[in-house]
C-alpha cells in the first residue's frame, strides 16, 4: 500500500478519496475495464478510474471498514481504450526464461499467435489471425511503445527492435480498433510498456546463453525522484542459429525519460535504436521441410542432397542464363537499422483535463538480399499526435470525453538489384526502383459514460484520409537493349470507423461486456507494385479493406484463486487484403489481393487457478485457448498458365494461414517462504493445430505440440548480497519435435489440362516454411546493484 501511495505522490494524481465497504462492490465493479482479461500477472485492467490492486487491498481488508484509494488517471485513451477486449502480459510472465523475442512476451495471451518472420527476432504477431498471412513484421495492427508509434504510415512495424528484457509488460487491444487508432488497426493495437526507473532503481547486468551459440549481454539503468524518471537499456545478442545460414547479431538501445516540469506539465523523451545483421535461409516447400528442415549439408548447391533450398541467379546480373546457388553461396541476409526519437508534452488544465501532444521521427533503412534480388532503401517517417481528455460528469454520473487528431507522413525511395552468383550478395543490374510518399490524417472522439453503478457505455467515431503517391520504374534488359516502364500509383482513401460498447457488472463476481467496432486498412505502397506472379509490376487496383466486428464476453471471478474469462467474436470483412508467396525464385516473392467478402469468428478463453491456495499458495495453473474460424464468403480466384485462364470460386473455403486452434497451458510454482523461498519453475505445453496454406484448401501445414520446462531462483533478502542475483535454466522443445514455426500462404497452380494442381505439386512450392527450433537449452544470470 505504501508503494502505491508513493506512486500517486510521484505522479501527482488527484483526488484521493475513501469509500466504505458498502460502496466497495459497486465502485470496483463499475471501474472494471470492459474487456475480459485473465487474472493476476496475465492481465492489466484498463479502467476509467484506477483502484488499488486486489492484492494490496486484500492486505488492508482485515478490518470491517474497507478502504480503496483512487485517483484520476492521466493516461490517454490510446493507452487505455475503454470498451475493447484487452489482454496483457506482465514481466512475471516472461522474465524467468530466455525471452529473446516478442513471442516469449505474448505466449500466454488468448487470441495471439506468433510465427517466425525473416530473421531471429522478426516475429509475426497475429491477433485473431489478422497478421497470419504475412511473411514478416506486424501487419494489420497499430503498434506503440510507451504511447509512441512504432508503426510507420505504410502499416509496417517489425519486432526486431524488441528485447523483452527492457519491458514491464504488453497490452493487446483486440478487435477492430480504427476508431481510436486509425489506419491499419484492422484487428487491434498493441502497446509495449518499458520498465520504469523507479522499478529498476539502480544498475542491472545480465547474460543469457545456450544452444546454437546464443549469447546475449544486456544492461539496464534506472533512477527516479519526484522530478524525473529515467530508464536506459542496451543489449547485444548473437548466435549461430539452428538452420544453416541463420547466424545473427542484433544490438538494441532503448531509453525513456520523464521530467515533471511543474505540477501540471511533463515531458517524456523516447529513443529506440536497433541494428539487425543476420544471414537468412530460404523458406522451404512442405516436401523440403519434411526432408531436411534445418538445411543440413546444403552449403554447396552443386553437391547438395535432396531437400535443400536454392536460388537461381542471373549469371551476368542483368538477363539470360542463371546459376543455382545456396543461400550461403549467394550471401542472403538482412542488414537493417531502425531509429526512433519521440517527444511528448503532457499538460493538465485542471485535475480532470489533460492535453497530450507528441512528435515522433522514425527512420528505417533496409538492405535485404533475401532471394534473387536485393531490396535497398531508406524510409523516413514523421508522426504528430495531439489529444485532449476530460473526466467530467453528467449530473452525478462520470463522463470521460476524449478527442484527438493525428498526422503521419512517410517518404521513401528504394532500389531493387538483381543478385549475381559472385557471392557475398553482390549486386548486379537494377531490376526496379520506386519513389513516393504516404500520409494519413485522422480525427477521432470517444465518450465514456458510467450512467449507473452497474452499467458502463462507450461510443466513438474516427476517420482517416490517406494518400499514396508513388512511381515504380521497371528495367527490362536484353542483349540488345534496355527498356524502361513506369507505373504510377496515385490513390486517395477516406474511411470512417464508429464503435459502441456496453458493460454490465451485476455482482462482484461477474463482468459482462459487449462491443461493436469497425476498422480499415489501406493498401501499402509496396503492394501496388507486385503482380500475382511475384514480379514487380502493376497491382494498383487494390482497395481498402474494412471490417465490422462484434464481441460478447464474460469474466467470472468467484474467489481470489480463480478467474475465468471468455470472449466470442464475429467479424465481417470487405475487400480483405490477403498476401501469398509466388516462390523464392521470384523477384518480389509475395503479392497481395483483395478478397471481396469474408468472415472471422471464434472464441478466446483465458483462465488462472490456484487449486490449493491455502496449503500450496505458490502453485498456479494458467490456460490460454483460441478457436479461430475464418472463411471466404465471396471470392473468385483466377488461375492461369501459358495457354489458358480459369476461374475458381473460393466461397466457403477456409482462409489460409490461420490456425483454427491454438492453446498454451502452464503449471507454475514459486516457493513463497522457508528455506527454498525464491525457487520456482513451470512446465508449459503449447499446441497448434494444422492449417491450410492455399486458397483451394488442398495443402496443410502440420500441427504440433511442444513441451517446455523452466526453473529459476531469486534468493530472498535474508541472504544478504545474494538476493541481488537472479538465475534460470530452461529446456525448450523437450521432446525434440520437428515443427513449422512459420508458414506463409502459397499460390495455387493451373495445370495444362485446366485443372487445379493437387497436393503433390503444391507440396513442392517453395517460399513458405521455416522450421522451428529443435531441443534447446538456455540459462541466464542477472545481478542488480
Amino acid at each position: 500500500m505504501k508503494g502505491f501511495l508513493r506512486f500517486l505522490d510521484q505522479n501527482k494524481q488527484m483526488p484521493i478519496s475513501f469509500v466504505s465497504s458498502r460502496s466497495l462492490g459497486s465502485f470496483a465493479l463499475a471501474c472494471v475495464f470492459l474487456g475480459g482479461v485473465p487474472a493476476q500477472a496475465q492481465r492489466r485492467h484498463t479502467r476509467p478510474r484506477r483502484a488499488a490492486t486486489a492484492k494490496s487491498v486484500s492486505h488492508q481488508l482485515q478490518t470491517p471498514e474497507r478502504i480503496i484509494v483512487r485517483g484520476a488517471a492521466r493516461g490517454s485513451a490510446l493507452l487505455h481504450p475503454t470498451g475493447e477486449t484487452t489482454y496483457s502480459a506482465e514481466r512475471a510472465d516472461f522474465t524467468n526464461r530466455a525471452a529473446q523475442t516478442v513471442s516469449d512476451m505474448v505466449a500466454t495471451i488468448p487470441g495471439v499467435t506468433v510465427l517466425q518472420g525473416n530473421g531471429p527476432r522478426d516475429s509475426v504477431i497475429s491477433v485473431r489471425g489478422s497478421g497470419a498471412r504475412q511473411s514478416y513484421g506486424l501487419k494489420n495492427l497499430q503498434v506503440t511503445e510507451d504511447g509512441f508509434p512504432m508503426t510507420q504510415p505504410d502499416g509496417t512495424a517489425r519486432a526486431d527492435l524488441i528485447d523483452p528484457h527492457a519491458y514491464e509488460g504488453v497490452d493487446i487491444f483486440q478487435g477492430p480498433a480504427s476508431t481510436l487508432y486509425g489506419n491499419y488497426a484492422i484487428n487491434g493495437a498493441i502497446n509495449f510498456r518499458t520498465r520504469s526507473g523507479a522499478d529498476i532503481h539502480g544498475l542491472e547486468l545480465g547474460s543469457d546463453f545456450g544452444s546454437f551459440g546464443l549469447f546475449n549481454n544486456y544492461v539496464t539503468i534506472g533512477t527516479d525522484n519526484k522530478r524525473y524518471d529515467f530508464m536506459l537499456f542496451g543489449s547485444d545478442v548473437r548466435g549461430k542459429g539452428f538452420i544453416a545460414n541463420s547466424q545473427y547479431n542484433t544490438s538494441t538501445e532503448n531509453m525513456r525519460l520523464r521530467v515533471n516540469l511543474t505540477s501540471s506539465d511533463r515531458l517524456i523523451l523516447k529513443f529506440v535504436n536497433n541494428v539487425t545483421d543476420t544471414s537468412l535461409p530460404l523458406r522451404l516447400s512442405l516436401n523440403q521441410f519434411r526432408s531436411n528442415p534445418y538445411q543440413n549439408g546444403c552449403a554447396n548447391a552443386a553437391s547438395a542432397p535432396a531437400g535443400c533450398a536454392s536460388v537461381n541467379l542471373l549469371v551476368n546480373g542483368a538477363y539470360g542464363a542463371r546459376q543455382t546457388m545456396s543461400p550461403q553461396q549467394a550471401g542472403l541476409g538482412r542488414f537493417d537499422r531502425r531509429t526512433i526519437v519521440g517527444l511528448r508534452w503532457e499538460h493538465d488544465f485542471d485535475p480532470r483535463t489533460t492535453w497530450h501532444t507528441q512528435f515522433t521521427y522514425d527512420q528505417r533503412h533496409t538492405d535485404q538480399p533475401t532471394s534473387t534480388t536485393a531490396f535497398v532503401g531508406p524510409f523516413n517517417s514523421y508522426n504528430m499526435q495531439t489529444d485532449l481528455t476530460n473526466r467530467g460528469r453528467i449530473g452525478k454520473t462520470p463522463l470521460t470525453s476524449f478527442v484527438g487528431a493525428s498526422f503521419d507522413y512517410m517518404d521513401y525511395g528504394y532500389q531493387v538489384y538483381n543478385l549475381t552468383p559472385q557471392g557475398g550478395a553482390t549486386r548486379g543490374a537494377l531490376n526496379s526502383t520506386s519513389y513516393g510518399h504516404q500520409w494519413n490524417i485522422g480525427l477521432r472522439f470517444q465518450e465514456d459514460w458510467q450512467f449507473s453503478p452497474l452499467w458502463h457505455a462507450v461510443i466513438g467515431l474516427g476517420g482517416t484520409q490517406s494518400d499514396v503517391g508513388a512511381v515504380e520504374t521497371l528495367y527490362n534488359r536484353s542483349a540488345s537493349s534496355t527498356s524502361l516502364q513506369n507505373i504510377t500509383a496515385n490513390r486517395r482513401f477516406f474511411n470512417l470507423a464508429p464503435e459502441a460498447s456496453l458493460v454490465y457488472t451485476p455482482t462482484k463476481d461477474w463482468t459482462l461486456h459487449s462491443r461493436v467496432g469497425t476498422a480499415y486498412a489501406t493498401p501499402g505502397y509496396s503492394s501496388f507494385f507486385v503482380t500475382p506472379q511475384g514480379t514487380y509490376g502493376n497491382n494498383t487496383q487494390l482497395k481498402s479493406e474494412t471490417s465490422l466486428g462484434f464481441d460478447l464476453g464474460a469474466e467470472w471471478h468467484p474467489s481470489p484463486s480463480i478467474n475465468i474469462q471468455a470472449t466470442g467474436f464475429y467479424e465481417f470483412y470487405k475487400n480483405e487484403l490477403v498476401s501469398q508467396s509466388a516462390g523464392v525464385n521470384t523477384p518480389a516473392g509475395s503479392y497481395t489481393f483483395n478478397a471481396p467478402a469474408s468472415e472471422h469468428r471464434g472464441i478466446e478463453l483465458g483462465a488462472t487457478w490456484q487449486p490449493l491456495r491455502a496449503f500450496l499458495p505458490g502453485a498456479r495453473l494458467k490456460l490460454s485457448y483460441t478457436y479461430d474460424n475464418q472463411v471466404y464468403t465471396k471470392y473468385t480466384e483466377t488461375l492461369s498458365n501459358t495457354t489458358m485462364a480459369r476461374n475458381f470460386s473460393r466461397k466457403g473455403n477456409l482462409i489460409p494461414g490461420v490456425m483454427p486452434h491454438f492453446l498454451d497451458a502452464r503449471v507454475l510454482y514459486d516457493q513463497p517462504d522457508g528455506w527454498l523461498q525464491g525457487l520456482g519453475g513451470f512446465a508449459e505445453v503449447t499446441w497448434r493445430s494444422s492449417f491450410y496454406l492455399d486458397n483451394a484448401n488442398i495443402l496443410k501445414a502440420p500441427s504440433y505440440a511442444l513441451l517446455n520446462l523452466e526453473v529459476h531462483y531469486d534468493p530472498p533478502e535474508r541472504l544478504g548480497w545474494a538476493h541481488r542475483l537472479h538465475s534460470y535454466f530452461e529446456v525448450q522443445n523437450v521432446t525434440n519435435q520437428v515443427y513449422a514455426a512459420g508458414a506463409t500462404d502459397i499460390s495455387d497452380t493451373l495445370l495444362s489440362t485446366g485443372q487445379q494442381a493437387g497436393r503433390s505439386v503444391l507440396a513442392n512450392k517453395t517460399g513458405s516454411i521455416y522450421a522451428g527450433s529443435p531441443r534447446a537449452f538456455f540459462g541466464g544470470i542477472r545481478i542488480k546493484f
